[in-house]
């Protein structure tokens, strides 16, 4: 099994494209043609993680955290980030992060919080913008079925739980073929009338190669009509952060117990308790405050993320229970979600889930 294989599986739920601009996505170390027997999955790549691939033998480390976020401009071991990739690379050791490409996932981070929690019916808290494309195009009626099909397999036409979502619209394109061209149909230096359909399907962004690879590969037209257009709607399946329900309305205590259970969190940071049931909840796994004002825009009862700061608190305003678990604890089932992603798509391959726990923080 080369990396390349292994990540293009991982990509399949979690596409580097997805990430934010800021992060540091992909594999950090090594080449992705480089053949493996394991790979190990961890939460971060710590000095402890890689010393944990050497003694399993795994040539690749899958960490949701990547290790280099910022540029590194000397390798001398002076500090933790450029240990463990010196030690990586004098072992053979491959790394490789998703990090937010996984956070925006519809079956990522924030998912498995809800799975956890037992949140019903989850949508996403901030829906992605700018992520979303629609091509029109022009085919002779004769290839109309061929192509559209080869754009749905390209990944095109898909929203939600649908898929091969398009329209057709029947008509008549003009053209005149000039010296040198090589026409579909019609007669050279003559002005010429085709019966056509225009097909209109919506894509992600991360699908435009393939699918107008698909579209090139399967019209007969020798200069293909087209256009493709960046759509100011919203992502309603990608983003960041989600929001559903509980099964039944609890109350703030009971509902801080569960989540302090469910999340294995050592002590569960609150805002003020307001006497009230909570039923509707928002999570998003790791930093979360740039969510709030979202949470509360959508009536969430109560809000599950990290890394409050002391001031944050004040913006509950008596309208949600704001609850900090602590950034690690958040995001800790990630691991458990890819090893699950990997084994269930690569069943005789080895895929080995970290032992280690890289938590940063500890409580006395």
């Amino acid at each position: 099994m080369t990396i390349k294989q292994i990540t293009d599986q991982i990509e399949r739920i979690a596409p580097l494209k997805d990430a934010e601009d800021f992060d540091n996505v992909g594999l950090l170390v090594g080449s992705y043609s480089t053949a493996i027997n394991k790979v190990l999955v961890s939460l971060d790549c710590t000095e402890e993680v890689v010393d944990e691939a050497i003694e399993v033998g795994a040539e690749l480390i899958v960490c949701f955290h990547p290790i280099v976020f910022k540029g590194l401009k000397k390798f001398n071991g002076s500090n933790y980030v450029e240990r463990v990739v010196i030690k990586a690379i004098k072992h053979d050791i491959s790394i490789y992060a998703m990090h937010t490409a996984l956070d925006n996932s519809p079956v990522g981070v924030n998912k498995r919080i809800c799975d956890q929690l037992g949140i019903l019916n989850p949508k996403i808290l901030i829906p992605k913008s700018k992520d979303l494309l629609q091509l029109n195009l022009r085919v002779p009626v004769s290839h109309a079925e061929l192509i559209i099909q080869a754009l749905f397999k390209a990944g095109a036409g898909k929203l939600g739980n649908y898929d091969s979502c398009g329209f057709r619209i029947p008509g008549s394109g003009s053209f005149r073929p000039l010296d040198g061209a090589d026409p579909f149909s019609g007669q050279i230096n003559t002005l010429s009338e085709e019966t056509e359909i225009e097909l209109k399907v919506s894509l992600e962004t991360h699908l435009k190669s393939k699918v107008l690879a698909a579209m090139i590969k399967t019209h007969p037209y020798e200069e293909v009509a087209y256009e493709l257009l960046l759509l100011e709607n919203q992502n309603q399946y990608k983003g960041m952060g989600m929001i559903g329900e509980l099964e039944e309305p609890v109350s703030e205590k009971v509902f801080l117990s569960h989540l302090k259970d469910k999340m294995k969190a050592a002590v569960v940071r609150h805002s003020a308790l307001r006497s009230t049931n909570i039923q509707k909840v928002a999570v998003l796994g790791g930093s979360g405050v740039f969510a709030l004002s979202a949470a509360l825009a959508q009536g969430a009862d109560a809000f599950v993320s990290a890394d409050f700061k002391y001031h944050d608190f004040f913006q509950a305003e008596n309208r949600i229970l704001i609850c900090d678990i602590g950034h690690y604890e958040s995001e800790q089932y990630t691991k458990d979600l890819l090893v699950e992603h990997l084994k269930k798509n690569f069943p005789n391959f080895a895929v080995i889930l970290s032992s280690k726990n890289t938590n940063p923080i500890h409580y006395s």
